[in-house]
């Protein structure tokens, strides 16, 4: 071999050494950087917000009984009459209330007669109050004694029990979603400080389900609106 093919072997093998170098050195500084692109937190983040349901449905039920079926639907005709004129004076508007079908029981069609039952037949009527007025029907759920005077007695029960809903989350969305994220940031913020660790970007997040519940059983027409996002920071030294 001659020195100038000499030189030229001696030459490429210098040029591939430092290329495998190069190259082993780039791809032990990605190791690393991938390393630590691996530290991270993972916090929660809650919003939690009161407001006042903006939709009740108040069912006013009562019963009538009688032996006779003729007397019986004129009574129930009359005591009808009588809770819509309560709740129309209540300031209701006869578009907010509906009138259900009467619901008749005929107690010796169930093959035995009960000594103790007086009556044969009873009726179950239940007048339905969708409204947004919502003070309006907390104040007239205490004047419900004033139908007592003539002799209805409105059913206080599971099934006639007023319900409140809240339909306007889409409102309050933005903010509290606002809220939870800068709650939880605040919590991966001290957890990288007590690690001597700074905060990088977020890697990952999640915004969790809105619950709608009431805040407690004396009032449930005060809502307690919640929700909990779930982020992930990358850690840097």
């Amino acid at each position: 071999m001659n020195k100038s093919s000499a030189l030229a072997a001696a030459l490429l093998g210098a040029f591939i050494c430092g290329g495998l170098y190069l190259l082993g050195s780039g791809i032990g500084n990605s190791l690393v950087a991938m390393k630590a692109m691996d530290r991270v937190v993972t916090v929660k983040g809650l919003a939690e917000q009161e407001v006042k349901a903006d939709v009740a449905i108040w069912p006013v039920a009562f019963n009538d009984v009688d032996n006779d079926l003729n007397n019986l639907y004129s009574s129930v005709q009359k005591k009808t009459d009588r809770v819509m004129k309560f709740l129309l004076e209540q300031g209701f508007t006869p578009e907010e209330i509906s009138v259900s079908q009467p619901s008749i029981e005929d107690r010796q069609a169930q093959g035995y007669a009960d000594p103790n039952v007086k009556f044969r037949y009873n009726a179950k009527v239940t007048l339905s109050v969708y409204t947004q007025q919502i003070d309006k029907v907390l104040q007239s759920r205490k004047k419900l004694l004033e139908l007592a005077k003539d002799g209805i007695a409105v059913a206080q029960n599971y099934d006639s029990r007023t319900e409140f809903i809240y339909t306007d989350l889409n409102s309050i969305k933005p903010q509290m979603v606002q809220q939870a994220t800068e709650n939880a940031r605040e919590v991966a913020e001290k957890f990288a400080r007590d690690s001597q660790s700074s905060l990088g970007k977020i890697k990952d997040a999640s915004q969790g389900t809105f619950s709608i519940s009431d805040r407690d059983s004396n009032t449930p027409y005060i809502k307690r609106v919640r929700v909990v996002s779930t982020l992930t920071y990358y850690l840097k030294d």
